[in-house]
């Protein structure tokens, strides 16, 4: 049987998930692949399963209806995620024109104030990114990078000396919101001992890892994390999860995912050595 091929013409080199999804497809065993590109053999079915329902979708021009449901649902989640700093800055704004502010409280408020509008920009872009990603417009401008510099003042602890010499050829914006929302994921209930970031080369990637100690997240939090819009049904307070950061590892041609045991539960994402920058994509990694 001949194995499924690239269309020529494209100077870029092949995908590794590409790479592994049609060895799959030409007849290989699924273990075999996994082990080869070291990939976990559930990740490596999960792409085999999206490369064949995406094709299936194109062919037929038949969007499937878990699509649209999780259209709707990503839109009602994104929704709610800038209706709350909106409604936060709409009160301190009122509070301000209407003179109920004393003095000695003037300063703290427009704290407050600008914290809610900041917030308010980090969802938008958010909200951006996402929609590019939808469109097929999103490409990272990579370039290298270090660990230290994408842990280092952007709400979390810098690397520790052990791995801040790490580096990496990744977009530092795209790759800094991965990260930020790896590390807000180990910081949910139950509250961990420590977290701390960790980073391994594992064959063909670079791995960076957010390390929680502590007592174990419940399984359904974790589900939740990595399928928001199918299993977020229980006022978890999980809106997007992971999602966003999925979907900024998969546009570095990498993955994320988690491993739980009785004393650690560890988030990680992967992403090849090396990615080639998109000349094309303009200062916001978006194409023109």
């Amino acid at each position: 049987m001949e194995r499924p091929r690239l269309v020529p013409g494209t100077s870029e080199p092949p995908d590794v998930r590409v790479v592994a999804v049609r060895e799959v497809l030409a007849g290989e065993r699924v273990p075999d692949v996994a082990r080869r590109h070291d990939v976990d053999v559930a990740v490596l079915h999960r792409w085999v399963a999206a490369f064949v329902d995406a094709g299936t979708a194109a062919v037929t021009n038949r969007p499937t209806a878990d699509d649209h449901r999780q259209r709707d649902r990503f839109l009602a989640a994104f929704a709610h995620e800038t209706r709350t700093p909106l409604t936060t800055a709409r009160g301190w704004v009122d509070m301000l024109r209407e003179e109920e502010v004393p003095q000695s409280m003037l300063t703290p408020t427009l704290a407050k104030l600008d914290d809610a509008l900041t917030r308010l920009a980090e969802r938008s872009r958010d909200i951006e990114l996402m929609a590019s990603a939808a469109l097929g417009l999103l490409r990272p401008r990579a370039g290298p990078v270090s660990f230290a510099e994408l842990t280092t003042g952007h709400g979390t602890p810098g690397a520790s000396q052990a791995y801040a010499a790490t580096r990496l050829v990744v977009d530092p914006d795209l790759m800094q919101r991965v990260l930020r929302d790896l590390w807000r994921a180990a910081e949910l209930p139950p509250v961990p001992d420590a977290v701390a970031w960790e980073a391994q080369q594992i064959g063909p990637w670079t791995e960076l890892r957010v390390v929680r100690t502590g007592p174990p997240m419940d399984h359904s939090t974790l589900q939740t994390l990595f399928e928001p819009f199918d299993l977020n049904h229980d006022g978890s307070g999980i809106t997007i999860g992971l999602y966003l950061a999925r979907t900024l590892a998969v546009a570095h041609g990498g993955t994320v995912g988690v491993h739980q045991d009785e004393e650690t539960t560890t988030f990680w994402v992967r992403v090849p050595k090396l990615h080639p920058a998109s000349p094309e994509a303009d200062e916001h990694g978006v194409l023109s």
